[in-house]
């Protein structure tokens, strides 16, 4: 199943990793420590800590022409620093009424059974993806001269661990920060007693040091200090920078060095959960002994199926090898894989039917994004232009679609079944809901769900089809799209495709589309995307459709349509397309 990548530099996706320290010029040194205030009860207590006085960190030479090492030369910097919360768990709620407005965040505060919110500054959230430039990072080095000054963002969902042992067993709160473009609803939170790793790093742009000696000196925006009522802890770290040529990177492996993040360019490109760039890449995760989850995922000339950032966490990512990867022993930090739901043990008797005021799932398209004209996947037919692109369907809710394929002894398909479930969790219905089918291809081999969602190409009247795609899926909860919504799941089964979508030789299986998330499917496989060779120039409409057939029963059936507007332009092997944004969404 390994696949050459075939680009220069890693585009990879910020996954709950609120994200990389972006060098900026140098500016003067960060102010001294200030005490702070006292938490009254309900109120979390924050500090800003370092997890090692010492990070060892590798420099890595990328090379262009090295299809397994293409990335930047630098090192990718995780200092290993944490946000601790105590006396109130620290949790945020970012919402948007639509796509016309914009984002409002708030900071709940529990105590016992009281609840009340603070409104954060208009302005200070951008996106549902972190809590912008929340650290202030100065690199010097072993002269005492600063050379980087960075900052970066923080996710308060990102990897994260107990503080002490009376604290929470688990955390009530998401996993990742999403960063779908077309997101509408999220919730962040520490956990009372945890702490949330605050560094990351980002594949596109490594950090330029040279090998040697530094002191990195960190903390958190006055901003932020102010807003949270937080003391000006700044925890200082040693770190070493050692030079690894792209030839002999992979000997450093995850590094194991005082908390270093060692990944070569190949081995460090984790899971992502997209359909078609991701689900690929994810069905090998939890496979001891591979040599690298990144050399099972193809990238295109423009990084062609690069995946919709995931709704899995900045500490999955930063695994990088499959055998770190999964739901062992002291996986406190949120490298969890969750597992799939297991299919009834038989399939459904007696007379199929559904209560008329049971709860359904209400499935609803998101418009296309990450448009791009391409000249195709391998398997494509050579010389000709494509139009790719992602698209998403989510679930409102109330409930989830739980959907179980069944298999007669040596059919090519399963038979479907839709399940239906009472406030209670009680099975209360089913109804026939087509079928699965096993798809062969390299890359997938795995179960899809036919008739989810289907795709066309509209012409300038939004009615003319000038071309069709329809797609079979094997359903995961890939990103969450809204979980303020009712009956929302902030810790979704079903999100990686290595449990999800069953083997070859399953003779069962359950898909589900939890509420408050949605499967995203990039349309970069060969056959997936428009071959838009010949279309005059002009304006056309990308048709997602949820639910096309009609087979599956959801609450509405109005919201299963959207639209988005492309301008194709060039000439015939240089086609060119445009984006118009969605309201307030810039999203090409």
């Amino acid at each position: 199943m390994t696949r050459q990548h075939h680009r220069k530099g890693l585009q990879r996706a910020a996954f709950a990793a609120g994200a990389a320290l972006t060098v900026v010029a140098v500016a003067g040194a960060a102010p001294g420590a200030g005490a702070a205030p006292a938490s009254p009860a309900g109120t979390p207590k924050l500090k800003l800590v370092a997890a090692s006085k010492a990070v060892t960190a590798d420099r890595y030479t990328g090379d262009p022409d090295n299809p397994d090492n293409p990335g930047d030369s630098g090192v990718y910097l995780d200092l290993g620093t944490y946000l601790t919360v105590d006396n109130a768990p620290l949790e945020l709620k970012v919402t948007r009424k639509s796509y016309k407005d914009p984002i409002v965040a708030q900071q709940i505060l529990r105590n016992g059974s009281k609840v009340t919110t603070k409104a954060l500054p208009a302005g200070l959230v951008k996106d549902f993806g972190s809590l912008p430039d929340f650290l202030e990072v100065s690199i010097k080095n072993a002269a005492g001269v600063e050379v980087k000054k960075s900052k970066g963002n923080f996710c308060p969902n990102n990897a994260s661990g107990r503080l002490r042992p009376d604290a929470p067993a688990t955390s009530r709160y998401p996993e990742s920060c999403s960063t779908n473009p077309f997101t509408l609803g999220s919730v962040w939170g520490v956990e009372k007693g945890w702490a949330a790793n605050t560094s990351a790093f980002d594949y596109d742009k490594p950090v330029d040091l040279a090998a040697g000696e530094y002191t990195v000196k960190v903390s958190v925006a006055k901003k932020y200090r102010d807003l949270f009522g937080m003391a000006n802890d700044q925890p200082t770290i040693k770190l070493t920078v050692r030079e690894v040529s792209g030839e002999g990177g992979e000997e450093g492996g995850e590094g194991g060095t005082g908390g270093g993040v060692g990944l070569t360019a190949r081995s460090a490109h984790g899971a992502s959960s997209g359909h078609g760039a991701s689900h690929d890449m994810a069905g090998m995760a939890g496979m001891d002994g591979m040599d690298g989850m990144g050399g099972g995922h193809h990238y295109g000339p423009r990084g062609a199926d690069a995946p919709t950032p995931s709704a899995l966490s900045h500490a999955l990512e930063d695994r990088g090898l499959a055998h770190h990867l999964g739901d062992g022993a002291g996986h406190t930090d949120g490298s969890r894989i969750a597992p799939a739901l297991k299919a009834a043990t038989k399939r459904p008797t007696g007379r199929a039917g559904v209560p008329a005021n049971v709860p359904k799932p209400d499935l609803r398209s998101l418009p296309a994004w990450d448009i791009a004209v391409t000249d195709g996947e391998d398997g494509d037919v050579p010389g000709k232009d494509y139009l790719a692109f992602s698209a998403n369907v989510w679930n409102a809710g109330p409930a989830p679609l739980v959907v179980d394929g069944f298999r007669k002894p040596g059919a090519e398909l399963m038979d479907s079944y839709q399940y239906f479930y009472d406030a209670k969790g009680k099975q209360v219905g089913y109804a026939p809901a087509g079928t699965m089918e096993w798809d062969p291809r390299v890359g997938h081999e795995h179960w899809h769900f036919t008739d989810f969602a289907s795709y066309r190409l509209l012409a300038a009247d939004q009615h003319q089809i000038v071309k069709s795609g329809k797609e079979a899926f094997c359903l995961a909860n890939t990103d969450a799209i809204d979980y303020t919504v009712k009956n929302a799941n902030w810790h979704p089964n079903n999100t990686d495709l290595a449990t999800a979508c069953g083997q070859q030789n399953s003779i069962s299986v359950r898909e589900v589309l939890d509420v408050g998330s949605g499967d995203t499917y990039t349309q970069y496989r060969p056959g997936q995307s428009f071959d838009i060779t010949g279309l005059p120039n002009g304006t056309y409409y990308i048709q997602v459709v949820a639910n096309p057939a009609n087979r599956l029963q959801e609450t509405n059936t109005k919201n299963n349509v959207s639209l988005r507007k492309v301008v194709l332009g060039g000439t015939e092997g240089a086609r060119t397309v445009s984006v118009p944004p969605v309201d307030l969404i810039n999203a090409p």
